[in-house]
């Protein structure tokens, strides 16, 4: 699903609302959760998951085409654990 779909989505569960304000508050939503990232904040949603900022050591990697060695900074990368809500949700057998 991209951005635009969850708009829609919105717009259809909630009528009442104005596509513009839907579009404005999906945006803020997601924007202050990649500030959060960026200031290596944890941000939980119950019953849906958790994003956190996970720190990668600097290392040699390997070039898979040529086979050179190749060395690799540090890094911050973003990750996504899902709860337990979400995770019964998708493992649902009926």
């Amino acid at each position: 699903m991209i951005k635009s779909q969850l708009v829609k989505r919105l717009l259809q569960k909630n009528p009442h609302l104005i596509q513009r304000d839907i579009e404005k508050i999906t945006s803020l939503i997601i924007e202050n959760i990649k500030l959060s990232l960026a200031s290596e904040e944890r941000v939980e949603i119950r019953g849906f998951g958790s994003f956190f900022v996970r720190h990668r050591k600097e290392k040699n990697g390997r070039n898979p085409k040529t086979g050179e060695s190749v060395y690799v900074n540090a890094k911050k990368v973003a990750m996504f654990k899902s709860g337990k809500g979400l995770r019964d949700r998708l493992n649902f057998k009926p």
